[in-house]
């Protein structure tokens, strides 16, 4: 396709998202939830043409070379479709944010101050990998009444398409528009471009990807973007600490999955609790086979740990996202000394403390500047489907509109009402 041919196809997706986008804003809470209903009941019945298509894709990259971590995140099994099945029920039983009224004032004059919550209108999502984003977006983009246009990875497009499908034949069931979600069928790269210079095909790019994608559309974007660069999480295991609590919550944070942007990446240890906390985790991770990039101090302690991968960490390493069984480890003397490591080093997206001491608990609350942060509880549960939202568009890193977890209040936008019975200004 030529690059004007594919700059008017964009062009035609857009103005077909836009139009929808009108129906959508005003659809009824019950034709959205009936459409998120239909979803799930077509994504259970669809397992064997979904498993076909995944399979192609799989096979596509193993051929290709892709790396383990991103064939891992490829993968639809039969888990992660009861999950996004989940997601959409979990949704449709959500309260609808659209339309709301809130903080109502009556003024001097007599009029009442308030605001309304309203879609954004159309959102572009570019993706990689997952094909369960794609299910995801949709979902959201229904219940939030907006309408978006998808673009996920090359990787995916014979998964992508066939979730996509479900999701058309799904909206409409409901009576609503099909061409309220639409994906992109072009693995053309130069799409991407397209899209994010088109401020009159979308209102927000929300990109979900590696750091060089992200990178790409927050430089090259021409439309406001949602965005999260990378996932460089923290575990800081406090002076008062439960040790067998450490232990679980440490290893859970690090181990249970590898490529999600959640995973911790850097372990800090205050040095009190240090000398016994250091020998059991290092054999946690020794029987898994996790690479320990140490500072001095942690790599003398791990020295006697059987089967240790020990590496001395590099001044790169502490703000690393690995994606992968590694993790650097550093030794601090004081939860400041933990606090100035993660807000330097770290990307603001989740950190956690594990700790038996309140006041210091608070103050890791208070002062780490991540979109989430956590205590006594593993770095996996920053995600949307944990956080009650029903499923996620992504991670918000930035500091406006919407940060952390970015479900339905983070697609709709708030707007100034005034209620008034004849007032004039004076």
């Amino acid at each position: 396709m030529s690059d004007t041919d594919l700059s008017a196809a964009i062009a035609r997706i857009g103005r077909a998202a836009r139009a929808a986008s009108h129906e959508m804003a005003r659809a009824s809470t019950a034709a959205k939830d009936e459409a998120l209903r239909a979803l799930a009941r077509r994504l259970r019945a669809a397992g064997a043409p979904l498993a076909a298509a995944n399979a192609r894709d799989i096979a596509a990259a193993e051929a290709a070379g892709l790396a383990a971590p991103m064939v891992d995140r490829l993968r639809l099994g039969e888990k992660v479709i009861a999950t996004v099945a989940e997601g959409c029920e979990q949704i449709a039983a959500m309260p609808d944010p659209v339309g709301e009224i809130s903080d109502v004032k009556r003024r001097p004059s007599g009029i009442s101050v308030g605001r309304m919550r309203v879609p954004l209108g159309v959102f572009g999502m570019i993706y990689e990998s997952r094909p369960n984003v794609t299910i995801e977006a949709a979902s959201l983009a229904i219940k939030s009444g907006n309408a978006c246009i998808l673009r996920g990875g090359s990787e995916a497009i014979h998964s992508n398409l066939a979730l996509w499908r479900l999701v058309q034949d799904a909206l409409f069931d409901a009576g609503l528009p099909p061409e309220a979600v639409q994906l992109i069928e072009t693995t053309d790269r130069a799409a991407v471009g397209h899209l994010i210079a088109s401020p009159e095909a979308v209102d927000v790019i929300i990109p979900r990807g590696g750091k060089g994608l992200i990178e790409r559309i927050a430089r090259e974007a021409r439309v406001p973007v949602i965005k999260h660069l990378d996932g460089n999480c923290h575990v800081y295991v406090d002076a008062q600490v439960n040790l067998a609590l450490a232990l679980k919550v440490t290893d859970n944070a690090k181990t249970q999955k590898y490529s999600p942007c959640n995973a911790a990446e850097s372990l800090l240890v205050h040095r009190a609790v240090a000398p016994r906390f250091l020998p059991e985790i290092g054999a946690v991770f020794a029987a898994k086979g996790v690479e320990m990039r140490c500072d001095a101090d942690s790599r003398a302690l791990l020295a006697g740990v059987p089967g240790a991968q020990l590496v001395d960490a590099t001044e790169a390493d502490w703000a690393t996202e690995y994606l992968a069984p590694v993790i650097s480890i550093k030794l601090v003397d004081s939860l400041d000394q933990a606090i100035a490591h993660i807000n330097r080093h770290g990307s603001h997206h989740t950190d956690a403390i594990l700790t038996e001491h309140h006041p210091s608990a608070m103050r890791f609350l208070r002062e780490v500047d991540s979109a989430s942060v956590m205590v006594n509880a593993s770095t996996r549960f920053a995600d949307g489907f944990e956080y009650g939202l029903g499923a996620e568009i992504g991670i918000s890193t930035d500091k406006l509109h919407a940060r952390g977890p970015v479900g339905l209040e983070g697609l709709t936008s708030l707007k100034w009402v005034v209620l008034g019975q004849g007032e004039v200004r004076t």
